[in-house]
């Protein structure tokens, strides 16, 4: 229809200007010609990009040593001398933990670019494919659907150059971790007085999917679960919910050390303002363990 409001308008411009009626048609003609050509180059454009792996366009994006020198020197070397040397062999925080931590802020902050080289990293330090592939599917429900779909894409090259195989992630169903019952009947409680009222569906979900189904999945110990999602919060901004998670954390298992040193790698990652914005809610919860 809009090719033929086209044609309708340069034939009449053209027979109001003076032109023949069969010159004006020749126009239009290549004016279809054109557009034609033009909407092959842009379909054309459009199925090398999708064709294109997200994979290994994030991949490109992450930069080694050498070439950050070629683009920021100052840059390399606070990565080769803070991030790989001074941050990483600090005590308070095992390599692995730091993996995690590190991990979950890319993924709640969608940042991909180096994300490869940090599931890597994090194989490396001891956390295992189906450690990495729960941490994915539960920062879906504290990060974002889209978010974890895109840490999937890149997680899936990671797994075929490394030869890992779906026997070695967790499965769709498994047999969960027991329920502490009172415990949850306290939070069940507190969520359906606080926002029943106000979104019914969402305080159903939150027991239903989160509460009695993905935080029992065994392939995460409860421990590490707080952890990447108290990582996920700090990361995001999402102060509000850290005392909650943090205090769940610290049940779990999680030390205070470890805790304060969470904050430390996640200042290299998620950026010096949004941990001073959650230090007053980590430091309530301490004080709160002193009394």
């Amino acid at each position: 229809m809009e090719n033929n409001i086209n044609n309708k308008v340069i034939v009449n411009t053209g027979a109001s200007s003076g032109m023949g009626e069969a010159a004006a048609k020749h126009l239009a003609n290549l004016d279809n010609n054109k557009m034609k050509k033009h909407m092959k180059l842009a379909i054309l454009a459009l199925s090398l990009v999708l064709s294109t792996p997200i994979v290994s366009l994030a991949q490109d994006a992450s930069l080694s040593g050498d070439v950050l020198e070629r683009v920021s020197p100052a840059l390399a070397k606070y990565q080769a001398e803070i991030i790989e040397t001074r941050l990483a062999e600090r005590d308070a925080l095992s390599r692995r933990d730091r993996s995690m931590v590190t991990v979950a802020a890319m993924i709640a902050r969608n940042q991909t670019a180096d994300l490869s080289r940090q599931l890597n990293l994090a194989l490396a330090n001891g956390v295992t494919p189906a450690e990495i592939s729960e941490t994915i599917t539960h920062l879906a429900f504290y990060a974002g659907w889209d978010n974890a779909i895109s840490a999937a894409a890149i997680a899936q090259a990671v797994f075929a150059e490394e030869g890992i195989g779906v026997d070695e992630l967790p499965a769709a169903n498994p047999e969960l971790l027991p329920l502490n019952e009172e415990a949850e009947a306290q939070r069940a409680a507190f969520v359906e007085r606080e926002w029943g009222d106000t979104a019914p569906g969402v305080v159903e979900f939150t027991e239903d999917v989160l509460f009695l189904d993905l935080w029992l999945r065994p392939d995460l110990k409860p421990r590490d679960r707080s952890l990447v999602t108290v990582s996920a919060l700090i990361a995001s901004g999402h102060v509000e919910q850290i005392s909650f998670h943090l205090n769940r954390a610290i049940d779990s298992g999680l030390t205070r050390p470890e805790a304060s040193e969470m904050l430390t790698q996640l200042a290299f990652y998620a950026g010096w303002p949004n941990i001073f914005s959650a230090m007053p809610i980590v430091r309530d919860v301490f004080m709160e363990l002193n009394d």
